[in-house]
């Protein structure tokens, strides 16, 4: 098998292994976050976020910061902080007017200075993919980088990652996981039943924020590193999946994670097999786990 070879051989395991690392850790914290997305039916957000996240890139490039800004390895520790934190701020503020303008949204017709949810995420969506574009063009017209490459940004290249990008996506799993453990209480008992937690005196609109927040860092980092394809699906469909073999919030959050997990081994698995692109072939695994979990819950029925 040419996993086992690449994994054996040291000089081709110091090439993949970081790609192995990253991958589980956005399987982590993106398994985790795909319980609360799916449960408060967020996931057009998470979309919306993954897709900003162009606007960020089009300021990076524009900056000069822009030859690793997604999809794969490239610069140092500190061109990957720069460019980490520039994407991460644009799609922190998308999120956040995201946010502003369905606060008050239940899924009733918004008022005046309101929006619905999808109608605020795809303004958002639009406009800051409008708005990367252009960027990209006038960074290209002043030669501070060479063409973008469009499928570079949408599937990215996990396997050919760097050592610190590795490291990178391990921190933010961390930050991730650990924020997530705070407040786990209270953003459970909001994501399952917003109205009790609210008359119990749970802040709505801060669990709301620390959900973006938290979305917006995730959808970074995984775009980064594996392009918006993928960030958006580990968004997703893990939970999705999850939510068709149990109801049990504590039974779902553990078949998420697992199912991101086994996606990203098989995914990887089956790229050095068949030399098949990684970060579609993640998503397809995960598609199939949904598909095989939505199959199973039809025939019980």
């Amino acid at each position: 098998m040419k996993t086992l070879e690449y994994l054996s051989d040291p000089a081709l395991r110091s090439i993949f292994l970081p790609g192995v690392l990253a991958g589980l850790a956005i399987a982590l914290f993106g398994g985790l976050l795909s319980v609360f997305v799916v449960m408060k039916r967020l996931a057009f957000i998470g979309q919306g976020i993954s897709h900003a996240a162009f606007g960020g890139i089009g300021v990076a490039y524009v900056l000069g910061f822009g030859a690793a800004a997604v999809g794969g390895a490239g610069g140092s520790g500190a061109a990957f902080s720069a460019q980490l934190g520039i994407v991460f701020l644009f799609c922190l503020f998308a999120a956040l007017q995201i946010g502003f303008l369905t606060s008050g949204d239940s899924g009733r017709r918004g008022g005046r200075g309101r929006a619905q949810a999808d109608t605020a995420i795809g303004i958002v969506l639009v406009a800051s993919m409008g708005l990367g574009s252009l960027l990209l063009h006038i960074a290209e017209k002043q030669q501070r980088v060479a063409t973008v490459s469009w499928e570079s940004l949408l599937f990215g290249s996990i396997v050919s990652v760097s050592e610190a990008d590795a490291w990178a996506a391990g921190v933010v799993a961390l930050l991730i996981v650990g924020g997530l453990f705070l407040v786990r209480r209270p953003l459970t008992f909001w994501t399952f039943d917003e109205p009790a937690a609210a008359a119990f005196g749970v802040n709505a609109g801060l669990m709301r924020f620390v959900l973006l927040v938290m979305l917006a860092l995730a959808t970074v980092t995984a775009m980064k590193l594996a392009g918006v394809v993928l960030a958006t699906a580990m968004l997703v469909l893990p939970a999705a999946a999850a939510v068709q073999f149990s109801q049990r919030a504590g039974t779902v959050t553990v078949l998420s994670v697992l199912f991101a997990l086994c996606a990203v081994a098989c995914g990887m698995v089956l790229s050095f097999e068949f030399d098949w692109p990684t970060g579609a072939s993640i998503v397809l695994v995960l598609a199939a786990l949904f598909g095989i979990g939505w199959g199973k819950s039809r025939i019980a029925a």
